[in-house]
């Protein structure tokens, strides 16, 4: 994804608006944070669907009036799971509860982000890990942090010293992007150091931007999956294109953020 060319003033704008994103996505953060712990039992398909619906209204009803008021005129991506391109102007592009299943697992791997997207480019993001306190953020043109301190991907230049990962999309994925998953894991197993596969995506990008691991890579996904994160790799000096090295788009069919130094090497393994 190339960066987004901004004017000074419109630069300046979004970094402004960035202070009331962060304390958006820390409050529903918060409320989250006091519904974890215990294991959500759930027997059938329905019943877990109601137990996220719980979580993801507990965080949007602190969002989107929060958000709203910040941008009364940006419109709202109703279903976190959609992909695709939005019309133009402006939308909030939100993830109530990021790794929401893990979060009724007990399991740590959950974020709350809200990212702006201005004819289809996002602008700023702010990613939120309650367990930990950390906010990663990043302004188009502005750089990314975590916490207020700059953030950069790593200087691997070898695939082979790489740690990589990959996520699941979504549960009911179509048969062929699942053997594509399955064949992609198997060639990086054999090109990079360490392959990790877990969800949510967000949060392995947000170490692809801390320079924690190398490189990320999806097939399919949401807009709310990738774009917080495609942002602060961008903003950090890192690579994001599809799977083949084209330019990544919400359209696209593939997801590759990496390290510049092995974003090739990456390319190569992903399109045998």
């Amino acid at each position: 994804m190339p960066g987004t060319l901004q004017t000074p003033d419109v630069a300046a704008g979004d970094t402004a608006l960035l202070d009331g994103t962060v304390t958006a996505v820390q409050e529903a953060g918060t409320a989250l944070r006091e519904r974890f712990g215990e294991v959500v039992r759930y027997g059938t398909r329905e019943e877990l669907m109601r137990a996220l619906a719980v979580n993801d209204d507990t965080a949007l009803d602190i969002l989107r009036p929060r958000l709203t008021r910040l941008r009364p005129d940006a419109r709202w991506v109703e279903d976190e799971l959609d992909g695709g391109a939005l019309p133009p102007g402006e939308w909030w592009v939100v993830d109530p509860a990021e790794g929401n299943v893990n979060h009724l697992h007990g399991l740590p791997e959950w974020a709350v982000t809200a990212t702006l997207v201005r004819d289809n480019q996002p602008v700023l993001t702010a990613v939120h890990l309650p367990l930990t306190g950390e906010t990663y953020t990043a302004v188009s043109g502005a750089g990314a942090h975590l916490d207020g301190r700059p953030l950069r991907v790593a200087p691997t230049a070898d695939l082979g010293l790489a740690i990589v990962a990959t996520s699941q999309a979504r549960p009911d994925e179509d048969e062929d992007v699942v053997r594509r998953v399955g064949s992609s894991i198997t060639a990086m197993l054999h090109d990079a150091l360490v392959v990790r596969t877990a969800v949510p995506a967000t949060l392995h990008l947000v170490n692809v931007a801390a320079g924690r691991i190398d490189a990320f890579w999806q097939f399919a996904g949401a807009r709310a999956d990738l774009l917080p994160g495609a942002l602060l790799v961008t903003e950090a000096g890192g690579r994001v294109s599809d799977a083949e090295g084209r330019p990544w788009t919400p359209q696209s069919e593939g997801f590759l953020a990496a390290a510049p130094r092995v974003h090739t090497q990456a390319v190569a393994t992903l399109s045998r």
